[in-house]
């Protein structure tokens, strides 16, 4: 396990700068979630709170790294991207802050992965909460698309 989030720190590192700036940590992966965190020094606005672009951007990180390491175990290789997702902020975020993909039925998971190798493209819908602390101060639903013929390792 902790190779994959090794490679997933590397991936994110290298081909997705933003998340350097935005001080994103690959914190963990458990019963089939994976969380993110990201300190608000890195993400305050104007009022001292987190910015709402950053924590939209570790939310769909969050998704987005969930999908990249399904793929890298299922041995397929392909572009992962965000297709549309929805996002509700419930409260201000005044600390550092968490954002945990939840993990997908089994079921969804087969779906997208059959898409993948039968069409070269694959759906996947997630959900993600963003805490602050044991607060849930976000929400966000991603859905996400795998393309083939890039590499998810």
């Amino acid at each position: 396990m902790s190779d994959e989030l090794g490679a997933l720190r590397g991936k994110l590192a290298t081909e997705i700068p933003v998340t350097l700036h935005l001080g994103l940590e690959v914190i963990g992966h458990d019963a089939g979630g994976l969380t993110l965190a990201a300190p608000l020094s890195k993400n305050l606005n104007h009022q001292g709170t987190a910015f709402a672009g950053s924590v939209n951007a570790v939310a769909t990180l969050a998704g987005w790294g969930w999908v990249w390491l399904t793929l890298r175990r299922s041995g397929l290789e392909g572009h992962v991207v965000l297709q549309d997702s929805t996002i509700q902020y419930l409260k201000p975020i005044d600390a550092d802050f968490t954002a945990t993909c939840l993990p997908a039925m089994d079921a969804e998971v087969e779906r997208l992965l059959a898409g993948l190798t039968r069409h070269g493209r694959g759906r996947l819908a997630l959900g993600v909460e963003i805490r602050s602390g044991a607060t849930l101060v976000a929400t966000f639903t991603g859905r996400y698309v795998a393309l083939a013929g890039a590499s998810a390792g």
